[in-house]
Order: structure tokens, then C-alpha cells, then sequence
């Protein structure tokens, strides 16, 4: 029997390291979709594509509004500005935060609606 070469020892003990290192980045892309966020003007250009999905935005809260039963506000990032509804407190104007939650459309007249993101309960 032929004794393996440098060339296939050094080949043999790199395999494992390469395929913990492409292990450990699938599963690093898999877990942190909060890492990456969805452009709020993707979601507002394209409602049909996002609707009933889960996203990730992230911005500064430029308005709070609170009703009697309903509590949102409106964030802007670099893209536009969309309309978050929440049942958590409401964040302060200026705050810089990243919301996780449904694209959904709050209401349609004519040609005209709104589309908000109903950001999902911490628990």
C-alpha cells in the first residue's frame, strides 16, 4: 500500500475545518434574521410581496399616537416611513429601534391604502 503523500495529508486535515467553518456560517445566517432588516420602501412598493410576512425593520420613530384601543406609531429609516401598531408601550419620538412584526393592510379606498406593520407581542 502506498503511503499518502504531503499533498493528501495536508488536504485530509483541512476538510474538517472547512466544513465547521461552512457549518457555523449556515447556521449563522439561518439564526440572526433580526441582523438584517427589510427597506421600509421594498415593504410600501411592493404590498402583495409582503403581505402577511414576517419582517424586521429598523429606524427612528418620528410620531406617537395613541386611541382609545390602538396604540402606533411611525418610523423612518433611510427608504421612507411606515406605521407600526403595537400593544407594547409606545417608543419615544426620536428613539432608534428595531421592530419585528406582520406586514398587513390597515385599510383600502380606491385606489389609495395603507399599509402598516403590526409589530408581534414580546412574549
Amino acid at each position: 500500500m502506498k503511503k499518502p503523500g504531503k499533498v493528501t495529508s495536508m488536504v485530509r486535515n483541512k476538510i474538517p475545518r472547512v466544513s465547521l467553518m461552512i457549518m457555523f456560517s449556515l447556521l449563522l445566517l439561518c439564526s440572526c434574521d433580526s441582523i438584517w432588516t427589510t427597506p421600509i420602501n421594498k415593504i410600501l412598493e411592493n404590498p402583495r410581496d409582503y403581505a402577511g410576512k414576517k419582517v424586521t425593520v429598523s429606524g427612528e420613530v418620528t410620531g406617537v399616537f395613541g386611541l382609545i384601543f390602538i396604540k402606533y406609531f411611525t418610523m423612518r429609516d433611510k427608504t421612507g416611513e411606515i406605521i407600526v401598531v403595537t400593544g407594547r408601550p409606545l417608543p419615544k419620538v426620536g428613539a432608534k429601534i428595531k421592530v419585528k412584526g406582520t406586514v398587513e393592510e390597515a385599510f383600502s379606498i380606491g385606489d389609495k391604502q395603507l399599509i402598516v406593520v403590526v409589530e408581534k407581542d414580546s412574549g
